[in-house]
């Protein structure tokens, strides 16, 4: 039985689509970076939350 190598034609992303992927990380790396940055001047000012 023959075998045939089947080729796909490579998927082009448009620049929209890279401009929202980029938007999405920026806003997930700012939110996670502003949580640890409280977090840190919570822990070194010794302030208790919820946690003991």
């Amino acid at each position: 039985m023959p075998k045939a190598a089947r080729i796909a034609t490579p998927i082009r992303v448009s620049s929209a689509s890279e401009n929202s992927d980029t938007a999405q990380f920026v806003t997930v790396a700012l939110f996670s970076g502003i949580g640890l940055l409280i977090s840190l001047v919570a822990v070194i000012a010794g302030i208790q939350g919820v946690w003991f």
